[in-house]
């Protein structure tokens, strides 16, 4: 069964500010390059990454670049594109990362693909709440390609049963939204 992995990398980035939240410093290197890296380790048959700029795709060598049409597409927009893409190479799962996300690892988004397999579909969990990475079988796809708005799969998500959730330290799983997010969070653990 071919999984592929699908990075979210095309958003808005609205409460961010100005500048591209996904190159923005962060330990020395650019924000999106943390979830590039978990994504290129993780053990799929096919990694790819939805991207509006070009300076973002350069992040992403060795996966397949799909171009979203324009800047700020919403996250469902980025996700249809990326679905889309994973139909045609016929993979029967994907897991679904975003690429705000720099402490997610390539062993969570395996741990996550692997829970899927069973139940069709698994999200990480930090105890408090479900959030990406999210793996989804085919019998999801339509569902998934039917989201709207700038939550993606977030329903979805939210009415999977209590044995699709996957364990996760709650520092994994912060994302960076915010400028006062990217320093809060570059400061943690150093």
């Amino acid at each position: 069964m071919a999984t592929a992995g699908i990075v979210l990398a095309a958003g808005q980035s609205a409460r961010f500010g100005a500048g591209n939240k996904l190159l923005a410093d962060f330990r020395g290197r650019p924000l999106a390059s943390y979830a590039a890296a978990a994504m290129r380790a993780a053990r799929f048959d096919h990694k790819i990454a939805v991207i509006a700029s070009a300076e973002v795709a350069d992040l992403f060598g060795g996966h397949q670049i799909v171009a979203a049409p324009v800047t700020g597409l919403a996250q469902s927009g980025s996700l249809r594109l990326g679905l889309a893409h994973a139909r045609k190479l016929g993979a029967e799962h994907v897991v679904i990362a975003l690429a705000d996300m720099p402490f997610v690892t390539a062993a969570l988004l395996d741990a996550v693909a692997g829970a899927a397999v069973g139940q069709g579909a698994a999200v990480a969990f930090d105890g408090a709440a479900r959030k990406p990475p999210a793996a989804f079988g085919k019998s999801y796809f339509d569902r998934l390609a039917a989201m709207t708005g700038d939550r993606g799969a977030a329903p979805l998500i939210r009415a999977l049963p209590a044995r699709a959730l996957v364990r996760a330290d709650p520092a994994m799983l912060a994302d960076i939204d915010t400028p006062a997010d990217l320093a809060a969070l570059a400061a943690r653990g150093r």
